[in-house]
């Protein structure tokens, strides 16, 4: 019978490690939680003697409501062979209160000579005698071997003995470290292997990706022997991060068909991935796999005319299995197949009209050989192909737009918009001030639609993005703009071109208002019917 996969995560104390990674402990017991939830076997919380931060989370920790997972403090073997007992690291431990915790020793002989000054039996009595005292006060051990690969490669035998002093002093786990993340896949399945003659305790892996192989060198390690498992959600850590959860758990389960301690909500693995990122305030990465926004993303023709027939074809899983969603791209490397995808997501189907298709392949090819773009900005595209099936018409009528700018040698600047609209017959006539033109004209059509359509009020630009293309042409090159806009519920992306950046901002700006005015009239009629 195969041992089941135990699941340790160290995002709340490795992932923090991670350059631009800061969390409140309200952000660390919100993680927490949610980890439980998904079905991880062990939380790290911190390390209780290097800072407040992490000794109030341990405090507050004890009156999370966890359902499985267990909280685990982190911590170093003592400092010294004298009153081991007395360690004000060790004893930080204890007074944390988990029932689980983990310390590094030093593995690799180097850092054991030069770094600490000791011996090989000096080291090895250090690594007993600290695990010892932890177990022998009702914690579990999980000794993390530092530096384990470097170590082993180096001096096997110095290795080997310090796991075993923190198998004799009772760990429960015995983690090799790959710190410094220069190992390969086959070197760390051989280790383990190798291993398992020398050491009866569980053997787990905890690795970093400096060499982009921390999630192979999980898997390598695993199907050697190794039954525990340490990550971080979404590979946040030190320098090139740590091996990302969120790719090792599906692998485990999907690939290797290999069972966890707990059975997890593996259909929540994505909104996992986002949660993290929103609270630590990173962006998403899109290409991450399995749980990445461009996952399940197909933009060429034959590729989305394969996976209509059969989405195998061009997926290796389900993407709801692991709560992503298949998405078509639209751009000039669409074909039909492109199209009729898109328009069946809008309710629309084009299935028996192969001209029309034909027809809006060639107008977006067109228009993206003009500078638009529509893979990132879908509601651009529904407009588009809406307006030539003559099922969308504008809102608004923009007849008139000035803007002025101006600024002086005393740093003084200001910039005014000043619009006239036409609504079903009606003008209105306005003018705003804004940081820049492009916010002053954003802030005047607002003005200019809020008597007429009151949900504009709600509708918040969240993002800004600006190309320029053809950058030979200087300063008279086209620009595309891109802007993100959400009325607290939903998020939409729409897209402008143009020789004048304010034209093209005003493009993308006018279709996000259309959008959601439109969207708001299609529901309004459908809880009329």
């Amino acid at each position: 019978m195969k041992n089941k996969i135990e699941l340790f995560d160290t995002t709340l104390r490795d992932g923090t490690q991670g350059e631009g990674v800061n969390l409140s402990v309200q952000d660390k017991l919100l993680i927490a939680q949610r980890l439980d939830e998904f079905g991880i076997d062990i939380i790290e919380g911190g390390w209780p003697g290097s800072n407040p931060r992490d000794e109030e989370f341990f405090q507050r920790a004890k009156d999370l409501k966890l359902n499985h997972a267990k909280i685990c403090a982190f911590g170093s073997t003592a400092r010294s062979l004298d009153k081991i007992e007395e360690d004000a690291n060790l004893q930080a431990l204890i007074k944390s209160e988990t029932s689980v915790v983990s310390i590094f020793g030093k593995t690799w002989k180097l850092h054991s000579e030069k770094g600490l000054g000791l011996s090989e039996d000096e080291n090895a009595s250090l690594i007993f005698g600290s695990v010892d005292f932890l177990r022998k006060n009702g914690r579990r051990v999980i000794y993390d071997a530092e530096h384990f690969f470097d170590g082993y490669k180096e001096d096997s035998k110095f290795a080997i003995k310090m796991l075993q002093a923190a198998e004799k002093g009772g760990a429960d786990v015995l983690v090799l470290c790959d710190t410094n993340g220069g190992t390969m896949p086959h070197e760390v399945y051989d280790i383990v292997v190798e291993l398992q003659k020398h050491v009866k305790a569980s053997l787990g892996i905890h690795c970093h990706n400096d060499s982009d192989m921390a999630v192979a060198n999980s898997i390598a390690a695993i199907q050697a022997g190794a039954v525990h498992v340490q990550g971080t959600i979404n590979g946040v850590g030190e320098r090139c991060g740590n091996a990302n959860l969120c790719s090792i758990m599906p692998n485990i389960i999907l690939k290797l068909g290999l069972d966890t301690k707990q059975e997890l909500n593996l259909e929540h693995l994505t909104s996992l991935s986002y949660f993290v990122s929103e609270l630590m305030n990173l962006v998403p990465n899109t290409r991450a796999a399995f749980v990445g926004n461009s996952a399940f993303a197909h933009k060429g023709g034959v590729h989305v005319s394969a996976v209509l027939k059969d989405s195998k074809m061009y997926e290796h899983i389900s993407p709801e299995v692991v709560g992503n969603k298949q998405r078509v791209l639209v751009s000039d490397l669409s074909g039909q197949s492109n199209i009729k995808y898109k328009a069946k997501e809008f309710g629309i189907d084009l299935s028996n009209n192969k001209e029309l298709s034909k027809k809006l392949v060639n107008y977006i090819k067109s228009l993206e050989f003009d500078g638009f773009q529509f893979d990132g900005a879908e509601a651009s595209f529904e407009l588009l192909l809406r307006s030539e099936l003559n099922g969308f018409t504008p809102y608004f009528n923009v007849l008139d737009s000035k803007v002025t700018v101006f600024y002086d040698n005393k740093g003084t600047n200001n910039s005014e918009a000043v619009l006239k609209i036409e609504v079903d017959g009606e003008i209105e006539h306005t003018a705003s001030d804004g940081d820049g033109p492009v916010n002053a004209l954003d802030n005047a059509l607002r003005k200019a639609l809020i008597r007429f359509y009151p949900e504009v009020a709600l509708i918040k630009l969240v993002d800004y993005k600006v190309r320029v293309l053809d950058e030979k042409e200087g300063t008279g090159a086209k620009v595309r703009v891109m802007i993100q806009s959400s009325d607290g519920n939903e998020t939409w992306s729409t897209v402008g071109v143009s020789e004048n950046i304010i034209q093209a901002s005003f493009q993308a700006m006018s279709d996000s208002i259309n959008y959601r005015l439109y969207k708001n009239k299609n529901v309004k009629a459908k809880l009329t019917v």
